[in-house]
């Protein structure tokens, strides 16, 4: 892995000039084995020191206004506002209309999602596996913008030939929305191939949000770029990040 060269994704979105955003790779970082070399995640088991120094990296390339709100992900529905000295509030997504408030997710296959009013009023980043899909976490922090003329890019998540889930994770989301079909085609030994970016855009269309944008990642073939917990149970995170200037 290629340590000292920090690469990143600059959402390619029509976002208001004042929203700005990135999204972490695994190359740049001092971070060593599983985790090479830019792990983003305390709770990993990664080394505590070069997690947070390669934090400090990243928010020294993006020049960050702040430190970013950390969150314990729990594979949920809930929503919180991202405020300065939150510690690792356990919630799903957060989002600000507070400049210099930087609003973060880790991943590792699960989808992180941005979004922001059309006029750069509010921005949120949320962490969708399909749990948090299922159980409405893209809705709640929707519900939390004052309208719906909205913006949202999709980042790097497990790509819908890799995506292999159970009948019963089919069944559900069917019974939530039948337009949920088109995310699913059959797989191997009973297994279903779900695409994560279409239950996604599915459930933005049911909200009214018609621009969609990114999605076209698959984190766990992409092994050069992305860390994979399905290709790697022990691994590290990639960071998407949002804030308002």
């Amino acid at each position: 892995m290629n340590k000292g060269n920090l690469d990143l994704i600059i959402p390619d979105w029509p976002a208001p000039a004042n929203v700005k955003s990135a999204v972490t790779l695994r190359t740049g970082g001092v971070s060593d084995g599983p985790y090479e070399s830019l792990n983003m995640a305390l709770h990993v088991g990664d080394d505590g020191e070069r997690v947070r120094k390669n934090r400090q990296i990243v928010n020294t390339q993006l020049k960050l206004p702040s430190e970013p709100v950390w969150l314990d992900q729990v594979h949920g529905n809930g929503v919180t506002r991202a405020e300065r000295g939150l510690v690792r509030p356990r919630f799903d997504a957060s989002f600000t209309e507070e400049s210099g408030i930087v609003s973060a997710v880790l991943t590792a296959d699960c989808l992180p999602l941005l979004i922001c009013a059309a006029d750069g009023s509010r921005v949120a980043a949320v962490h969708a596996g399909w749990r948090g899909l299922l159980a409405g976490v893209i809705g709640n922090t929707v519900a939390t913008f004052p309208g719906r003329d909205l913006l949202v890019w999709l980042g790097p998540a497990i790509g819908p030939e890799c995506f292999e889930v159970g009948s019963e994770v089919r069944e559900a989301f069917l019974s939530k929305s039948e337009s949920s079909i088109e995310a699913f085609k059959v797989g191997r030994n009973g297994k279903w191939l779900a695409d994560i970016y279409q239950l996604a855009r599915s459930e933005l269309a049911g909200l009214g949000i018609a621009r969609v944008y990114g999605g076209n990642f698959c984190t766990v073939t992409e092994a050069g770029r992305f860390f994979s917990y399905r290709r790697e149970p022990v691994t590290g995170r990639m960071a998407t990040l949002i804030w308002r200037e």
